[in-house]
């Protein structure tokens, strides 16, 4: 039995979620993809997947074993990418993910000035709002506004945001405008849950001043927390990315900027080593030299195309500069 081939198959099957969905991709027979991995798991010893009529698992044994096969097929891959001396020509599939609105405003413009660039690239975007796994899901590069713990990936900072408290020049002329984050308790509050949740708000630089809100709007978008704002409702914080167009034009206004908390960190996040794909490192490799700025030690060779182009791209965009 081919072994790499057989892992191929399992890989496959997971992520296609079945032997015949993972047959009509790899252009096998259904019998022909469960039988290959029926003896992948004879020749390891132990079940990889727990199938039934209506749907297929993997055993604990199978989870530690598939990151395992995903490491050594990337590394196969990089490695007789490396020997055909493919690495002068950029082309094949970049996955970039980044929270949703951050993503929509303003990595999808460089990303679409980067296509423009790159006629052999082709980009998959995965906008979410919550942490990814990079090698478990299949991801090259990370759009992360966070301060990182310490990991196995590589992080470039490109800048950072603020956490503002907004409201509308209707509102503020309404209401008053508060002269202190305890005020707030005289104030509607519009709040959001999950990212910033909605028990008590945190100010200061270090974080030191807590206070309560309570909510008499609770919503569940970014999207609706902002109409909300800007419909002169109440009052909500924001990453500063998410009003900086309103506030340019007027629509919203800063409030308590003298009591904000430190700025949160933008990176960009990739893997290391020779887990990244051998089609990133053709495409890093090619645009080095136009868009590579010299900052310390080389980034990995394999995104640093892509993450300085970002990087550059990001503190020019409209609204973006060293603070967003």
């Amino acid at each position: 039995m081919d072994r790499w081939q057989a892992m191929r198959i399992f890989v496959q099957v997971v992520e296609s979620g079945g032997f015949a969905p993972a047959a009509k991709v790899l252009h096998m027979s259904p019998p022909s993809v469960t039988r290959a991995v029926v003896q992948l798991e004879g020749l390891i010893g132990t079940r990889l997947l727990i199938r039934t009529t209506r749907s297929l698992k993997m055993t604990a044994a199978g989870e530690g074993y598939l990151a395992d096969c995903r490491r050594i097929l990337a590394e196969i891959a990089e490695a007789e990418a490396n020997a055909a001396g493919s690495f002068t020509a950029p082309a094949g599939l970049l996955t970039i993910t980044a929270p949703v609105l951050f993503g929509r405003i303003h990595v999808l413009p460089v990303i679409l000035d980067f296509l423009d660039g790159y006629p052999a690239m082709q980009v998959k975007t995965v906008f979410v709002d919550r942490v990814t796994n990079l090698v478990d899901e299949g991801l090259d590069v990370a759009i992360r506004i966070a301060s990182l713990p310490a990991s196995g990936l590589v992080a470039r900072r490109i800048g950072s945001v603020r956490q503002v408290l907004c409201g509308s020049p209707d509102y503020f002329a309404r209401f008053g405008e508060p002269g202190s984050p305890h005020e707030l308790a005289g104030h509607r509050i519009i709040g959001r849950e999950g990212l910033f949740g909605h028990s008590e708000w945190l100010f200061g630089r270090d974080s030191s001043i807590r206070i309560p809100i309570s909510p008499r709007l609770i919503c569940n978008t970014n999207d609706a927390v902002l109409s909300a704002a800007v419909a002169g409702w109440g009052l909500s914080r924001f990453q500063s990315y998410q009003v900086a167009a309103d506030i340019r034009a007027g629509r919203l206004k800063v409030a308590l900027a003298d009591y904000e908390r430190e700025p949160v960190p933008i990176h960009i996040v990739h893997a290391e080593g020779r887990m990244v794909s051998a089609r990133v490192r053709a495409f890093v490799d090619f645009a080095a030299g136009r868009f590579v700025h010299a900052e310390g030690r080389m980034v990995s060779a394999r995104v640093r195309a892509f993450v300085d182009f970002a990087a550059g791209r990001f503190l020019r965009h409209a609204g973006l500069s060293t603070e967003l």
